[in-house]
This record gives C-alpha cells, structure tokens and sequence, in this order.
C-alpha cells in the first residue's frame, strides 16, 4: 500500500565494481597484517598499543561500512541460481507478452537458469504491477509490462496497492509505432474521412483498448483532442481480445501498435489508416503519417520494458541489465524483431528510469485535459 503520507521514498543503490571490492579487501587485509604483527603503521606518529587500538577500530569501521556492498556483490555473482519468474502484466499475445518470451529464451541460454513466463493481466496492468511489486527484492520475481502500470496509472486510479515510481527500473526492451487500425467494412478509406465521419456522428463510433489507461486509450483521447472529434471508449483485458472484437466488427477502430496491427492489415482483416510517427515506414510507404493529413504533432509509441521489486540489489538490476543489452546485440534476436516490426532499445537503467518520469508527466497531462476521473 502508499502510505497516506504520500509516496514511498526510491531507494538509491550506488553501484560498486568487483575491482573496487577486492582492491578495498587487500587494502585492509594488508593494513590488519601490519597490526597484528607489530609491524611500524604508515601514520608517521607514535606506535603505542593506544593507536593500534584506534587503528583496529578504524578497520572494523570500514569492514562495516563496506559490508553491504560486498554482500550485494556476493549476491550478484551467485545470481541466478534458481528459476526467476517474469510475470508479464498482460494476457498472452501482444507486443509485451511477445517481447518477453523473446528475452525470456535468450536470458535462459546467457544466465544459465530458466526464465519463467507467467501471464497477470488486467487492472489496465496493475494486477502484475502489485505482484512483482510484493515480491523479495532478490532477482527472482520480474515485471514485463506496457508502460500504463509503471507510468500513467498513478493519475488513472485513485488508489493503487503500490507505488509505480519505487519499482526499480531494469531496462526497456522494445518499442514500437502505433498505427490507426479500423474494421475492414468501416465506410471511411483515408484519415480525413475518417474525422469527417467522426465529426458527423459524434458519440457513435467506438474504438478498443488493451484496457483504461493504456498506450491504445490514451493515444485516443490525445487524437480526439486534437481533432475535436467525440468517440466511445471500450476498455478489453489485453491486446487478443480488443483485436478479436475489431476483427469480428464489434468495434470500429483501434490505436494498436505495428507488430500486431500489420498481420491484420496484410491479412486484409482490417485497415491501417494512418501511422502515428513523424515519417512514413518504410513496411508501410502509401500510408500517411498523422501529421501529414493534419494532425499537428501526433507521435505515439508503444513500449515495453522489465522492471524488478523496489530495494532490489543494484548489482543484480545491473546484472540483468547487461545481459538485457547482450541480448539485444544477437543476430537472430535483432533478426526476430525485424520480423515482427519492432525496435530493441537497451540502454541504462538510468535512462529508463528518465524515460519513465517523463512518460508519466506526459500521458497524466493527456488524463487531466481529457478530463478523465480516477476510478
């Protein structure tokens, strides 16, 4: 729970090398050697039993202020020794649930101990959110999610069981455009009939989500601002059955991300209208960009990323993190994301966290001018 004094403080884990350690080690082991055998100290002072008695607790001092950096070091080494859980905070299929079985192979072959998926949707991803966000800070239990639980969520409900901005972030793993994706028989061919027909029958038509708060919700409610169209939200517990309902003509459009909306698109299932990046892709060279057809400024991506429990062991976050980037830079994980039209990313975990903290001022000023209330 958030205390009701206001979020939980993020802990800071300031990250030591193994070549710091072992030099500190020897450092003090050879310093303690000196003492117990009467060897001259290198004070220049006086050598009397009083100053070997000081020096001693100076020594014992530092074994103590270096003793949870070298537990976290041992920890990290030793890690993983067991399964480690990824629980991804989405129903099976999609780009998160995707990219995670991706990574969840590849971690398994460089790490040595298998990578287990396990599938909590619902809450718009708060479900696997708390659940990771409960788990030890060992290593062993992980968050795949969309960016909704660990971001926007905090100005979407009320009260939330944990706090997005304490789960330590580990690194983003992929990210890809969305793309304006309707219903194969919906009467509009280009974007501007489209908010022609909009505009005409406001309140009418509908569009899906993966569920409230998510990238598909909010890149609606900014195209509706900007378009000053009206349009009627229907929230679904992941990507499967908001695609399912707009194959099956339920629903009109979606603002889906490429991966999963160009199978449909190829498939002649349903249509790719427009792209929602600042120029044309190259999979796609004859559909428009939002901006292009007048849009001012639409750009909107889709990501996912592993994040771990809060206080989890630096050396552990930096663990995974590496192997994540390793991972990254294999050929046929690169050639499987070509295949599937999405992006690896990488990088640090600082530069998540900072990518984090300014989604979350983004898309919570989306939720304030659209007016939508915490639930």
């Amino acid at each position: 729970m958030v205390p009701p004094g206001g979020p939980l403080k993020r802990a800071h884990y300031a990250p030591v090398s193994s070549r710091r350690i072992y030099a500190c080690r020897r450092g003090m082991r050879h310093f303690a050697t000196r003492i117990l055998e009467h060897q001259p100290l290198p004070s220049g002072g006086k050598d009397s039993v009083m100053s070997r008695y000081s020096a001693l607790l100076m020594l014992a001092a530092a074994f103590l202020a270096m003793s949870p950096a070298l537990a976290q070091q041992d920890e990290a080494a030793d890690y993983p020794n067991r399964p480690v859980k990824i629980v991804v905070s989405v129903p099976a299929g999609g780009g998160v649930d995707t990219a995670a079985r991706i990574f969840a192979a590849s971690l398994q072959q460089r790490l040595g101990q298998p990578f287990v998926i396990e599938n909590r949707g619902g809450g718009g991803g708060n479900i696997g959110a708390e659940t990771v966000y409960a788990a030890d800070p060992d290593g062993y239990t992980l968050l795949a999610s969309q960016p909704a639980p660990i971001t926007s969520n905090i100005a979407l409900y009320k009260k939330l069981n944990f706090d997005p901005a304490a789960l330590e972030s580990v690194a983003i793993m992929t990210k890809f455009p969305n793309v304006l994706l309707v219903r194969q028989d919906f009467p509009a061919k280009t974007v501007q009939e489209f908010i022609a027909y909009a505009k005409a029958n406001p309140g009418k038509i509908t569009y899906a989500s993966q569920g409230p708060g998510t990238t598909s919700h909010l890149t609606a409610e900014l195209f509706m601002k900007l378009t000053g169209t009206k349009m009627l939200h229907v929230p679904y517990r992941g990507t499967g059955p908001a695609l399912n309902d707009l194959v099956a003509g339920h629903v009109d459009f979606i603002f889906m991300e490429l991966a999963s909306a160009y199978k449909l698109h190829e498939a002649q299932k349903s249509r790719i209208l427009a792209v929602a990046t600042d120029r044309r892709l190259d999979i796609l060279p004859h559909v428009p960009t939002l901006i292009e057809v007048g849009v001012p400024g639409f750009i909107s991506d889709t990501w996912n990323a592993i994040s771990a429990p809060p206080k989890t062991a630096a050396p552990i976050i930096l663990k995974l993190n590496r192997a994540i980037n390793e991972v990254i830079a294999e050929p046929e994980a690169q050639a499987r994301f070509r295949a599937l039209n999405v992006t690896p990313v990488g990088g640090s975990p600082q530069d998540m966290a900072k990518f984090k903290r300014e989604e979350t001022e983004r898309w919570s000023k989306v939720i304030r001018d659209a007016g939508i209330e915490p639930e």
